[in-house]
């Protein structure tokens, strides 16, 4: 075998996968988002900082409302956006900015 031919079997085959990623670009497209959804989640309890915690929350909601209009549930994505990501993450967001953090001292004081 010459190298022409190896690069052209490589080449045909990158096409070949490109035209089944272009074919099922839907299961793409989930798999991204189950992708993001899992790493959004895991900074979700990995975070130190608990306001970027609840906006890690917030963008787990979104991809499983996403997730719903995969499954063609329109009403219920529709309704994950407004009832979680609209109220509940807000909800969350604006009680840790409202409630008084204390930074706790090596000597066990607080700085208030």
């Amino acid at each position: 075998m010459g190298i022409m031919e190896i690069l052209n079997d490589i080449w045909n085959g990158f096409c070949d996968l490109m035209g089944y990623l272009w074919a099922n670009s839907d299961l793409v497209a989930f798999v991204g988002l189950a992708i993001l959804a899992i790493v959004a989640a895991l900074y979700v309890v990995n975070s130190k900082e608990v306001v970027h915690s609840a906006f890690y929350l917030a963008l787990v909601f979104v991809c499983v409302a996403v997730t719903y209009f995969f499954l063609e549930a329109e009403f219920i994505g529709v309704i994950q956006m407004l009832v979680y990501v609209g109220a509940i993450t807000i909800l969350f967001a604006f009680s840790i900015m409202l409630t008084r953090r204390y930074i706790m001292r090596s000597g066990g004081g607080r700085d208030g």
